[in-house]
């Protein structure tokens, strides 16, 4: 497990300590393009606990937040038919920052700049703990996965391809 160090606040960090909800941090080596593999290893969990935040949009180009175990793909055809759209795509990174006000690679879908739907593939809220962007690249915080429900309204999918 990672040492216990504190990291500086986020909007993410700031969001939850609001809700009051519990959290650990868990800083780590941030790789360009290493994903949520780098993580899953620096932290020794398994990849499938570490949840990607994907900011995507509908066809009318209104951002959305997917959230995914880092070892699965969207399935942009079950998404888009899931939530009642003609499609859905992955945002440019720079529409994706200015949608969210976090760099891509450190994507929270917590304490965004713009208020935006949540949709959860559904096997993720049966995990015991969830580790998910804390809001920086290299920095991931520890919860548990029911508050992505209670906290975010996040609306439960199927959605999920295995990568």
């Amino acid at each position: 497990m990672a040492k216990k160090e504190h990291v500086s606040e986020t909007p993410a960090t700031s969001f939850l300590r609001k809700h009051a909800v519990g959290f650990s941090e868990h800083p780590y080596a941030y790789e360009e393009h290493g994903g949520t593999a780098v993580s899953a290893r620096a932290l020794g969990v398994p990849e499938h606990d570490v949840v990607k935040t994907l900011v995507m949009q509908d066809e009318a180009a209104r951002p959305l937040i997917v959230l995914m175990h880092g070892d699965c793909k969207v399935s942009t055809k079950n998404l888009a038919r899931a939530i009642g759209c003609k499609s859905v795509e992955p945002c440019k990174p720079d529409v994706a920052q200015r949608h969210s006000g976090y760099l891509v690679g450190g994507t929270s879908p917590f304490g965004t700049r713009k208020a935006m739907p949540v949709y959860v593939e559904e096997s993720i809220l049966a995990l015991g703990k969830i580790y998910i962007n804390g809001g920086r690249r290299g920095y991931l915080v520890g919860i548990a996965p029911g508050v992505l429900v209670e906290v975010l309204g996040a609306t439960p999918v199927q959605c999920a391809l295995a990568d």
